[in-house]
């Protein structure tokens, strides 16, 4: 049996898509659903996403809303916006909860912007954890004389070949999203 990139390939397109999902949640000013999907909420004993609670929509350009269908959750739900560190301050009239979105200051794009980072250094550090993967893989299999050297080879370099596309993929991403967040 020889080696297959492409699993490798699957992994490394899931964590940069993830990391695509977290950066369209951080927000440029505009408000966007995408900003709280991520969040989750302390209900029925348990961590539920907030979209699995309410409707999020946005009925302004700069507001959010949120219809809660559980009035016993609508706490809890203000609860987890408020420790999300995103800077927004829901006001509630019995299920229905409104996020207004505020301008930007500077420090608080500089402060997105270091979010957007964090989230592509761990991007980047999954996508090398894979790419430690598939070496390992490869090498057992030219240990367990399954493959020759040479294939091993050209193996490690396809991998890394990959793994580059990828990093350089995260990159682009990022300074694309630092330019959006930075611009007034």
């Amino acid at each position: 049996m020889s080696f297959e990139i492409s699993e490798y390939k699957n992994k490394m397109s899931k964590s940069f898509e993830i990391l695509k999902k977290e950066l369209s949640g951080l927000r440029t000013g505009r408000a966007s659903p995408g900003l709280i999907e991520p969040l989750s909420v302390d209900a029925y004993g348990s961590k539920v996403p907030i979209t699995q609670i309410g409707n999020i929509s946005v009925p302004e350009p700069r507001m959010l809303s949120i219809q809660v269908w559980d009035q016993s959750l609508v706490e809890a739900v203000e609860s987890s916006i408020r420790n999300s560190n995103l800077g927004l301050n829901p006001m509630t009239e019995g299920t229905l909860i409104r996020l207004p979105v505020p301008d930007l200051t500077e420090e608080r794009r500089k402060e997105i912007v270091k979010l957007a980072g964090k989230y592509c250094e761990e991007c980047r550090i999954g996508i090398r954890n894979i790419r430690r993967d598939a070496m390992d893989e490869v090498k057992n299999k030219e240990k367990n004389k399954e493959i020759s050297k040479d294939e091993m080879f050209e193996h490690s370099e396809n991998i890394q070949k990959l793994t580059d596309e990828f990093i350089a993929q995260v990159d682009s991403l990022f300074e694309e999203k630092e330019k959006d967040i930075l611009t007034i």
